[in-house]
């Protein structure tokens, strides 16, 4: 579905009147391409005193081919010289000529409210500096794993930061909050990457945690073909979003099995040959439907997708139990008895992924929805639920909640409704399917071993249950 709105502002002649008239004008995001850098500019290293990830970061920006600059600081100068970065030092009375593509900011060493000025010094002289749909990463300490009070206090206020930020620096650029764990200092480099680059393109406002790998040693991947040798089931795979994750994880080596229900075999066929994936036709709400798929994947599988979803609408008065239980079969509890059948068998692979597809409806809430929010928070509470079992299991399980995507569905939406849609979040435009794939496929890498029990919202930061 196109967005009309922003083709017309983003002529010529529309950006002249939107700019007079001061009607949004959404930047065109930029989106991965294959074989691209991970960044296309320089970044910028800072950190706040005492910090203990400048040495891991410098690594991680080194590894990724990242140029980088950092600031006038004897830590972050060493770090960087011990990676092999070859980084410039910033300049804040340089001038304009300083132009970064990411600001990335370790702050791992605030330890009370007072030192919360360290966010202030460093962005204050770089945040206008950031170039069109830059990137900004903060990183922290999880506020549990604190060592006092006045440290939890002090991380916990990075939140209202990075959300604030991501709502200020426009232009298609994005904000993040990483909290990385104690003895989690090694697991960076897939989250880094994907944050930085075009894949999160319409992830902003987000908070990630990663913890201790659920694997002793992560195996080495090639980051342009990370799934290489995996197997991965992707349900609700004929069109919008299931097609799109088919696509994005096939692009990333996978070896695919897609599902969907038999009136759509024409369509799941189409993916499939496109794809070189086998197919499996099949109504997850049966009986016997996750011994079936346990069959069908009896050699195993290193990743699954549950994206099987549908909505029923209308109010709780007017919902009969029927449209209720049926949507709750198919978006819930056939998920969770596919993944009972897969795990009582042994079939999810060693450094295993389960990825779920929720919804902001999950987390806002929506009148109309409430059998699909519910189901769509159910499904954060199965993440939440499942995270550490799975962790024991040395697999890890998240989710995505996509805000506006422009699909078909929304497509039929009344026009008022779909515009504001697209217009509610710090993009001031919807996402596409392959947003929401990307971020699976970071979710579903081999090197995201300590990205366990997140829920990243895919919207733009929409301006609804953020």
């Amino acid at each position: 579905m196109s967005d009309r709105y922003s083709q017309i502002v983003n002529s010529l002649p529309g950006r002249l009147i939107a700019g007079r008239v001061g009607l949004p004008q959404p930047t065109p995001l930029e989106r991965h391409r294959p074989g691209a850098p991970v960044l296309a500019g320089r970044a910028l290293l800072g950190a706040a005193p005492g910090g203990r990830l400048a040495g891991p970061l410098a690594k991680a920006l080194a590894d990724a081919g990242v140029e980088t600059a950092t600031v006038d600081a004897d830590e972050l100068r060493s770090a960087a010289a011990d990676a092999g970065l070859d980084a410039a030092i910033f300049n804040a009375g340089a001038g304009g000529e300083q132009r970064f593509k990411a600001l990335v900011f370790d702050a791992t060493g605030i330890a009370d409210s007072t030192q919360l000025v360290e966010l202030q010094r460093f962005f204050h002289p770089t945040v206008r500096r950031l170039e069109r749909c830059g990137r900004v990463v903060v990183l922290g300490t999880p506020p549990a794993a604190c060592s006092g009070a006045r440290e939890r206090t002090a991380q916990r206020a990075l939140e209202g930061f990075t959300r604030s930020l991501a709502k200020e620096v426009g232009r298609g650029a994005t904000v993040q909050l990483v909290h990385v764990a104690p003895k989690a200092e090694g697991e960076l480099a897939s989250t880094l990457r994907f944050l930085l680059s075009p894949r999160s393109a319409y992830v902003s406002g987000q908070v990630v945690e990663i913890g201790p790998p659920v694997v002793k040693k992560a195996p080495a991947v090639d980051w342009e073909r990370p799934l290489a040798g995996k197997r991965a089931l992707v349900t609700g795979a004929s069109r919008g979003i299931g097609a799109a994750i088919a696509e994005t994880l096939r692009r990333d080596g996978a070896d695919l099995v897609l599902l969907d229900v038999p009136a759509l075999a024409s369509d799941l066929a189409a993916v499939a040959k496109a794809l070189d994936a086998e197919t499996i036709e099949l109504d997850i709400t049966e009986e016997g439907a996750p011994a079936a798929i346990a069959e069908r994947l009896s050699d195993g599988v290193d990743v699954v997708v549950h994206n099987a979803g549908v909505t029923r609408d209308r109010t709780i008065a007017k919902m009969p139990e029927e449209r209720w239980s049926t949507l709750m079969e198919i978006n819930l509890s056939s998920e969770e008895r596919i993944d009972d059948a897969l795990l009582e068998a042994g079939l999810l692979r060693a450094n295993g992924r389960i990825v779920c597809v929720s919804s902001m409806s999950g987390i806002a809430g929506n009148s109309g929805q409430t059998n699909y929010a519910t189901s769509k928070a159910g499904v954060i509470g199965m993440v939440e639920a499942l995270a550490g079992d799975l962790a024991k299991r040395g697999a890890t399980i998240n989710a995505v909640a996509p805000g506006f995507i422009e699909t078909q569905m929304t497509g039929q939406m009344p026009i008022a409704i779909r515009e504001a849609g697209r217009r509610m979040n710090s993009m001031s435009q919807g996402g596409l399917p392959v947003d929401v794939a990307e971020t699976i496929a970071w979710f579903a890498s081999p090197a995201s071993t300590g990205v366990n029990g997140n829920v990243v919202r895919v919207c733009g930061q929409s301006l609804l249950g953020a």
